[in-house]
């Protein structure tokens, strides 16, 4: 079960990634947020965790010379989705087409404006991608908008931003994103990567993490109102919880009381179910004023 290498054999026929960059001019671009991965024992080793791809339909962002789109399509997945905007790297990927033709379809379009539900056909859909990382967070939130049409998502980003994901209550990097990602997923970093492994090498390490969308989210409550919540709880962070959500409350010191949520704790200590929990009473309030 899970990863194979059923199609290596026309793999081994495509022109090394080192060529295609210098045929095709591939220079990465910085307003792109371009690094390229081209060490292949380690982008097979990524494409493992991905898991069971065994008819899965998977869906890749940005991907470059095709380093990793080559793994993904050695793989035993029904078909693969990749989207792509620089022009150049269209062009570099007419050699797999050629090759995948009833596997791989290469999609020229903006990630950030692209809706899943054009691929998805009535079947969820498995994420894998080294993100651009001018994009990474944008991207992030839009998918977990869309979690309904996700099966998972394996992703690349700067250390950092992985630390922040997984992050927990009273950690320095536990903040908006943190709540919001494991109050829909369960994450788990997978693989560190240092600079070296990438084309241009980026100034800072990197790091694989695998997102698996909870049966059902912690609380069944809007993506707006999270957003809403843990705005203003995090928009300051060192106020007080009764200081930050007097822009969401009339009276917070109240709303913390009654919640047996401490008034004078700031929004770097409270775990995801106590933002669940103040996010149901705002809806209830809500509700209350309006009828």
């Amino acid at each position: 079960m899970g990863y194979s290498l059923p199609n290596l054999d026309i793999s081994k026929q495509l022109p090394h990634l080192r060529e295609v960059i210098a045929k095709h001019e591939l220079g990465a671009k910085r307003s792109l947020g371009q690094h390229y991965l081209l060490d292949t024992n380690l982008i097979r080793r990524i494409v493992r965790e991905v898991g069971d791809t065994k008819n899965k339909i998977l869906f890749e962002v940005g991907p470059g010379p095709g380093g990793l789109t080559r793994a993904l399509l050695e793989t035993d997945a029904e078909q693969l989705f990749t989207i792509e905007r620089d022009s150049r790297c269209i062009a570099a990927l007419s050699d797999l087409t050629k090759c995948y033709s009833n596997r791989l379809t290469v999609i020229e379009a903006d990630a950030l404006n692209f809706k899943l539900k054009e691929i998805t056909k009535n079947n969820k859909i498995t994420i894998v991608a080294n993100l651009p990382y001018n994009i990474y967070i944008p991207l992030l939130l839009g998918w977990l908008r869309q979690l309904n049409l996700i099966n998972s998502m394996t992703l690349m980003f700067q250390k950092e931003v992985a630390e922040r994901l997984i992050a927990k209550p009273g950690s320095k990097n536990y903040g908006r994103i943190s709540v919001i990602s494991q109050w829909l997923c369960y994450i788990e970093k997978k693989l560190s990567i240092p600079p070296t492994a990438f084309v241009p090498p980026p100034k800072v390490n990197s790091a694989l993490v695998n997102f698996i969308p909870r049966p059902q989210p912690i609380s069944p409550i809007s993506f707006e109102i999270m957003e809403k919540v843990t705005a203003a709880a995090f928009g300051q962070r060192r106020k007080m919880l009764k200081s930050s959500l007097g822009s969401i409350f009339s009276d917070p010191l109240k709303i913390l009381k009654f919640l047996n949520i401490n008034p004078a704790a700031r929004a770097e200590t409270l775990k995801v179910n106590e933002f669940c929990r103040i996010s149901e009473c705002y809806i209830d309030l809500n509700k209350s004023e309006n009828q």
